[in-house]
């Protein structure tokens, strides 16, 4: 893309791009419309985060794709209004399963019902509406689907990046024990009903003896 000659840095192109488009853009597209490399892209994104520190927006990275949001520091007052928001809309089902998704995506839909005791899919249809998760393809099965958090939800929550979530760690933890117990479960669900199938065809080839004998 042909580009007019600027006295801009390059990390200064980047965030006027970044705030006109609102939305996140992946290092290769800058790199296009820049006419700059890659790591030049990398090495300016750098900077710009560098120089957004200590002030209410900050650049947030996440899978090759950068945008801007507002500061951790502003998360007291933003949380104050996107709480008033999102429990006014979602209520406490959405809140619920936007925690699950934050802390524990990419995660499955029975994963979250799971740890949620009840159904999610409309309350995932409508996450997925708002703009604040992502549905991807499960890497072993491309028939399945796999929520994680959208670049919206963490400019929503004043978040840089996913681990910056209060408690992370302590709370990833967590859902990768219940995850072990999901597993748990699932393999004693198929041996039961393995042993159930067992169970019929023993039965069925026990009546059809019977019927072979009673015609004999």
């Amino acid at each position: 893309m042909k580009q007019e000659k600027t006295t801009l840095s390059l990390d200064a192109q980047i965030e006027g791009i970044l705030f006109w488009k609102g939305e996140p853009v992946r290092v290769k597209k800058l790199s296009q419309i820049l006419n700059a490399q890659e790591k030049d892209i990398l090495s300016s994104l750098e900077i710009l985060r560098q120089k957004l520190e200590g002030r209410g927006v900050i650049l947030i990275f996440k899978d090759d794709e950068a945008m801007l949001g507002t500061a951790p520091q502003m998360s007291a007052v933003i949380e104050t209004l996107t709480r008033e928001e999102l429990v006014k809309d979602l209520g406490k089902a959405g809140l619920e399963t936007i925690s699950i998704i934050l802390y524990k995506g990419p995660v499955s839909r029975a994963e979250i019902d799971y740890i949620r005791g009840a159904r999610s899919n409309f309350i995932l249809r409508n996450l997925l509406v708002r703009g604040l998760t992502e549905k991807v393809a499960k890497p072993d099965d491309n028939r399945a689907f796999l929520y994680k958090p959208s670049f919206e939800l963490l400019s929503y929550l004043g978040l840089s990046k996913i681990e910056d979530a209060p408690e992370y760690a302590e709370v990833k933890k967590e859902f990768e024990a219940a995850k072990e117990e999901i597993s748990k479960n699932e393999e004693t669900a198929e041996n039961s009903l393995d042993d159930g199938v067992q169970n019929i065809e023993n039965t069925d080839n026990g009546n059809r003896n019977e019927s072979s004998d009673t015609r004999n």
